[in-house]
């Protein structure tokens, strides 16, 4: 982020109020007490003079059973006011936490699809979960600490100005002095934490890289170097955590070096006084004693900077995603169930950031109920085919009518509601079979049954201890990777929408599941549209219309009995799947 386009303090708690202000009532009430405890702090000073002044004379003015009496009550009260104030206050802020972590939820779901290649999945985690309660601690702890010590620092700058104004006035020489060094020292913490939270996720994207590809790292044998980059990325952030504690912890010193100019001023004058205008000795320990106390509540403000300032650099964090470009959805007509005639006429796209088109002027033409395979060579353009249907991708030129409606001119939840879609990136939930098969759809044992069976899965579930409730791990990490993509299959079953795309959807299958797969899907073969990319024969070869596809345009198209009698580039590509798959 540009230095010139960084939030202030100001601007960025002004952002943070819509999610703390609806609970403002506990924390008033929270306040409240702070203020009822802040206000039995002056007594304890002045029972120490009445002590010193009357309780040591022969004859003192209160009985002695007082003394534990009212010690004890005090700091009973004292007690329950700390922890009523202490416990509300964090009622409120964990609220907040709770609109905090559900608007980053909502925020993360309608971002444009180009934000999920920026963003590492660690790094969301963090975003969403830990920067919430992050930023409720930090500004929590700092509002705790200031009520408990602010407004007990008030009530006893009051006492002392009420008991001796001179000398009051005197020890608040030095204040001018700490605000200087403060402020100095407020800017170096900013600047620091906002290094120490971008290196912070920095690191949180190496350590995902390496949960996410701990099979790669092994197979190239890399742990040495994925040791020695997380190593590096640790050393830096702890390298500016160590800078943002250096400016945090001089705070301390300059605050009591501050403090100790005025306190050595106020002695001496006080010792002055009582030895010219007959101050008491119980004034002199009050007084004293009631400045010692309120120097040390304004020495942990001077503390606060530190974790006010990493709060508001955790809440910029945060504030990025709901920055972040939101998927645009200008369509306004509705539609139910399609027919599944598709037509890409003229479509041109380019993906952000490349030097080529993906689909280049591509047109073809795709049947109501009839299966299209798409093939070719990798780079050709076949999964920007199932982007750009699914509205995953901007199109510079050209357009895609679906039953004659532009997919500009379609609601993109009513887009996508046509399509039921297998791709090869597998993605699945930390939930059981059942929920994964049944996703975000109304359940249905009967035809989550056939669905399982359809996918070749259902004999394999049926060993289960649990059977279709057996939670499947971190995107099916119980499972192999054949028995993941029959899964993802059963889901995309169950959705019985009209059109179905498979992204090499059999990729990973054995023989017998590929086969038993192939058997289910002919049986829909004339009832459902069907867009088919693979590079198994087996696949492609009962296909309708055969589209070959070349630097993002098609340049032969059949089905496969024509395509091979023209010996062109099908048949040279089916001679070279061939020769790979014997091999």
């Amino acid at each position: 982020m540009n230095p010139s386009s960084t939030p202030s303090h100001r601007d960025i708690l002004a952002r943070l109020k819509p999610f703390f202000w609806p609970h403002k009532l506990p924390m008033l009430a929270s306040i409240a007490a702070f203020i009822l405890l802040s206000l039995t702090e002056p007594l304890i000073p002045y029972l120490l003079k009445v002590a010193l002044d009357d309780g040591f004379l022969a004859q003192p003015s209160f009985p002695l059973w007082a003394v534990p009496l009212t010690l004890v009550a005090l700091f009973f009260l004292r007690g329950l006011l700390s922890f009523i104030g202490t416990y509300l206050l964090h009622l409120g802020t964990s609220r907040s936490v709770l609109d905090l972590r559900n608007a980053l939820s909502t925020a993360l779901l309608k971002v444009d699809a180009s934000v999920y290649a920026e963003l590492p999945p660690g790094v969301v985690v963090s975003k969403v979960i830990h920067d919430p309660q992050n930023v409720a601690n930090g500004l929590g702890g700092a509002l705790l600490t200031l009520l408990r010590d602010g407004a007990t620092a008030a009530a006893l700058l009051a006492y002392l100005l009420w008991h001796n104004w001179q000398l009051t006035l005197l020890s608040m020489a030095s204040v001018p002095l700490l605000a200087y060094w403060v402020k100095k020292l407020q800017k170096r913490i900013m600047t620091v934490g906002s290094a120490t939270y971008e290196a912070q996720n920095r690191l949180a994207g190496i350590a995902d890289d390496t949960t996410r590809a701990w099979r790669v790292i092994r197979t190239f044998d890399a742990t040495d170097h994925e040791r020695q980059r997380f190593h590096q990325q640790a050393k830096q952030v702890h390298r500016f955590h160590m800078k943002t504690i250096v400016a945090s912890a001089l705070m301390s010193p300059i605050s009591q070096l501050a403090s100790s100019i005025g306190l050595a001023l106020v002695i001496t004058l006080a010792l002055y006084q009582a030895q010219t205008q007959g101050h008491t000795v119980g004034d002199f320990a009050a007084y004293v004693s009631a400045l010692l106390l309120m120097v040390s509540k304004t020495r942990h403000l001077t503390d606060l900077s530190q974790p006010i300032t990493a709060a508001l650099v955790t809440a910029r964090g945060c504030f990025q995603l709901f920055d972040a470009p939101v998927e645009k959805d200008d369509g306004s007509v509705t539609i139910h169930h399609a027919n599944g005639n598709i037509v890409f006429d003229s479509v041109q796209l380019r993906y952000p950031g490349a030097d080529r088109y993906a689909l280049h002027g591509l047109s073809l033409h795709i049947q109501p109920e009839t299966t299209v395979a798409l093939v070719g060579g990798s780079g050709a353009g076949k999964s920007s085919v199932i982007h750009a249907l699914l509205g995953f991708t901007t199109i510079e030129k050209g357009d895609i009518h679906i039953d004659g409606i532009s997919i500009h001119d379609l609601r993109k939840a009513d887009l996508r509601r046509q399509f039921a879609v297998v791709s090869q990136d597998i993605a699945l939930f930390d939930a059981s079979i059942a929920d994964n098969v049944m996703y975000a759809a109304q359940a249905n044992p009967n035809k989550l049954e056939a669905c399982l069976r359809a996918a070749a899965l259902w004999d394999y579930v049926q060993t289960l201890p649990e059977g279709i409730h057996t939670v499947i791990g971190i995107n099916g990490a119980k499972l192999s990777g054949g028995q993941r993509q029959r899964l993802a299959i059963a889901r995309a079953l169950y959705k019985d929408a009209p059109i179905w795309l498979f992204d090499e959807a059999t990729s990973a299958l054995d023989n017998e599941s590929e086969q038993a797969i192939q058997q289910a899907l002919q049986q829909w073969h004339g009832k459902k549209t069907m867009v088919v990319i693979a590079h198994r024969l087996s696949t492609i070869r009962q296909a309708d219309c055969i589209y070959v596809m070349e630097d993002g345009r098609v340049v032969e198209r059949g089905n496969h009995d024509e395509l091979n009698q023209r010996q062109g580039r099908y048949y040279h590509w089916l001679q070279l799947t061939e020769r790979k798959a014997s091999t």
